[in-house]
């Protein structure tokens, strides 16, 4: 079976970084889109970045020029860099990649990893 295993997050204080891995295995004969959104207490979950296999990317608004998504490929896995953290960058961060394995494509979602910007 297909596991998602994010990691990397933590207690940061304002303006400090962190960096977020996310490990795909199991079965995998290929990867595609790969992307990290959050979900912040009483608000629904945003992407926050992806990446194609191309490595082509994408960043919401609130986080570009601070944030830098990458992926191993070699690996099966996805890094997002963050920089000048802010306390509205709490949330709970979840990693999302698209697989294929032999017998199918499908859109898998991590456990989440709880990201805290506090002073």
């Amino acid at each position: 079976q297909v596991q998602v295993v994010e990691s990397g997050g933590g207690l940061v204080q304002p303006g400090g970084s962190l960096t977020l891995s996310c490990a795909v295995s199991g079965g995998i004969f290929s990867i595609y889109d790969m992307g990290w959104y959050r979900q912040a207490p009483g608000k629904r979950r945003e992407l926050v970045a992806n990446v194609t296999e191309s490595d082509l990317t994408n960043y919401a608004d609130a986080v570009k020029g601070r944030f830098t998504i990458t992926r191993d490929n070699a690996k099966n896995t996805v890094y997002l860099r963050m920089n000048s953290l802010k306390p509205e960058d709490t949330a709970v961060y979840y990693c999302n990649a698209d697989v294929r394995t032999i017998f199918r494509t499908r859109n898998y979602w991590g456990q989440g990893t709880q990201v805290t910007v506090s002073s």
